[in-house]
């Protein structure tokens, strides 16, 4: 068995001038989501063998605030191929992670990872289903597990969803502006 998690950084803050769109930063409210999700995985003592991440500004703030909140330090491989990656780009470097990781960590970017999930989901709990083929927000984790002993295994249409948790879920002030 296999579990996947993937997590999309948390909100960007867009009022920032930036020269690259690879060097955009967190806003105070993705900041406070990171740390939210954080103490999520914290308090359901998920841990991860593996952990991938895009190296763009906004992944590596966000995982400095998931560790904040997770009371741990985070140390994921930094790979450039996550950067605004495809479902089929996400596909490759999951396949690549090592047979003996059972739980694998990815922390990148949208459209990839929304489309990633869309591909994998065989099945799962209908409310997390629904949730996750309606929108894939900031900052939220999903979690798919795959019935294959090596990660070149997992397929489209393969995965069950067991988690989908948006930072609004947790407080209800992380949730959409209605401004």
């Amino acid at each position: 068995m296999k579990t996947l998690t993937l997590l999309r950084h948390a909100k960007s803050g867009w009022d920032d001038t930036v020269a690259r769109d690879f060097d955009r930063p967190l806003n105070a409210k993705g900041r406070k989501a990171a740390q939210a999700i954080g103490r999520h995985l914290r308090d359901e003592k998920l841990a991860f063998d593996h952990i991938v991440a895009s190296p763009a500004q906004r992944v590596v703030e966000t995982i400095d605030d998931v560790a904040r909140g997770y009371g741990s330090a985070i140390a994921p491989a930094w790979d450039k191929r996550l950067y605004l990656a495809s479902a089929q780009t996400l596909m490759d470097v999951a396949r690549e992670t090592p047979a003996d990781a059972a739980r694998l960590l990815m922390i990148g970017h949208n459209p990839g990872l929304e489309d990633f999930v869309l591909l994998l989901l065989g099945g799962g709990d209908s409310a997390l289903v629904r949730a996750a083929e309606a929108k894939y927000p900031t900052a939220t984790v999903a979690a798919l597990e795959f019935a294959v002993d090596d990660w070149a295994g997992i397929a489209a249409g393969a995965g069950t969803l067991v988690r989908f948790v948006r930072p609004r879920d947790l407080d209800p002030t992380l949730g959409p502006d209605t401004d």
